[in-house]
């Protein structure tokens, strides 16, 4: 394929060159090969374009799962990075291996080689590599890593799978409903034109409203687009989706559910530093930022009492980050030395109920939703026939 690629030099010119190459990436690669830095890509004689900004994703739990493998078959750390990196067809990836290579033969940590690099790296991942190069178990803690990432989206895909039927009933309704409105309704006004304001005042409304959508349908099809793009816009900004889950945390039984899931990942992520080697403070301190804001400040309360001697089941009781059964199993985890397996234990128990609770919650919502879109869709209905109901009662 030929591609058409935006480029400028070390000068600063810019130009457009016309490259042979099998995908997007290969052009961007022979571009910067004859000292071009890309811009944009596009192949020649087709509409579709690529931004570099949108280049393939670094898939962090494939890289882990691929170097705790190479690790656990007995070579070493440079070894293991450079067989990925010879492997890897996506420049991007080669190129972000390469850069951690780089930094290890200058002779740093690879945590320190991660932490150059905070878009793909996070600083969780960061410390749980740290905390594993001081007691030399690097592939244990990339083997805990790897757990944490796949229970949690286990946990993840489980919540919105149960989501997705829901959706699925909304939008049917949305549709039939919209139909019913937009093309049935407008053909009975015209069948009731002669009846005038002898309608139902509810039938009259129905109609009006129909014969309006139909006039106006691009109009009205636009101001949709436009409400559906402005609140895309808006649920992209994160003060909104703050605003949205402190309404939403206000609900007496779905706050207590955001609670209880915000406090897993807050007990499997400690568990996990606390079995790397990390000390409770350090590890409390970087789990804030998974934590909804008023958690947050519960945290950072419960980490200044357990500077001060309390201990941790304390601390965490004291401010609301628990329930009855993760205080019991703290405190076995105080007695035992096992904080961090008793955390990762408490998260799991935290995670089934949540299984349990969507399970529940599902099943009662799905009869509930589908009344509702049936009443909506009958009423309509009932709407359009009533005048012939009544008329029919007159003539008898």
């Amino acid at each position: 394929m030929r591609f058409q690629v935006t480029a400028v030099n070390g000068r600063g010119v810019v130009s457009t060159l016309e490259l042979e190459a099998s995908n997007p990436a290969e052009a961007i690669t022979l571009a910067s090969g004859q000292g071009w830095a890309a811009v944009a890509v596009k192949e020649v004689g087709s509409k579709l374009s690529w931004s570099i900004g949108n280049s393939t994703r670094f898939s962090l739990l494939l890289f882990s799962q691929e170097l705790l493998s190479l690790l656990d078959s007995g070579i070493s750390m440079v070894e293991a990075l450079e067989t990925l990196a010879e492997k890897e067809s996506r420049p991007e990836t080669r190129h972000l291996i390469e850069q951690i290579l780089l930094k290890l033969r200058e002779g740093n940590t690879l945590s320190h080689a991660l932490e150059c690099l905070p878009r793909h790296f996070p600083a969780l991942y960061v410390a749980t590599v740290r905390a594993s190069e001081r007691t030399g178990d690097l592939p244990e803690a990339l083997g805990r890593y790897i757990a944490y990432e796949s229970q949690l989206e286990g946990l993840r895909k489980k919540i919105v799978s149960a989501a997705i039927y829901p959706l699925l009933l909304i939008g049917v309704g949305l549709l039939v409903s919209l139909f019913l409105i937009g093309y049935v309704v407008p053909r009975f006004s015209q069948v009731y034109a002669d009846l005038g304001d002898n309608l139902p005042w509810m039938s009259q409304i129905l109609l009006t409203f129909g014969l309006f959508i139909q006039e106006h349908g691009l109009m009205a099809a636009g101001l949709f687009a436009v409400g559906g793009f402005f609140a895309l816009r808006q649920m992209r900004r994160a003060e909104f989706r703050g605003m949205v889950m402190r309404q939403l945390w206000k609900l007496p039984a779905v706050g207590d559910r955001f609670r209880i899931y915000q406090l897993a990942r807050c007990y499997r992520t400690a568990g996990m530093l606390l079995r790397g080697g990390m000390s409770a403070v350090p590890a409390l301190n970087m789990i804030g930022g998974l934590l909804a804001p008023s958690l947050q400040v519960r945290l950072a309360s419960a980490i200044s009492q357990i500077r001060e001697g309390q201990p941790l089941s304390q601390a965490m009781e004291d401010n609301g980050l628990t329930t009855p059964v993760a205080l019991r199993m703290l405190r076995v985890g105080e007695r035992s030395g096992r904080m961090g397996e008793m955390m990762e234990r408490i998260a799991s128990f935290y995670d089934e109920d949540m299984t349990r609770w969507a399970e529940w919650f599902t099943r009662m919502f799905e009869p509930l939703l589908m009344a509702l879109i049936g009443l909506i869709i009958g009423g309509i209905v009932l709407l359009l026939y009533l005048p012939i109901f009544e008329l029919a009662g007159s003539i008898q």
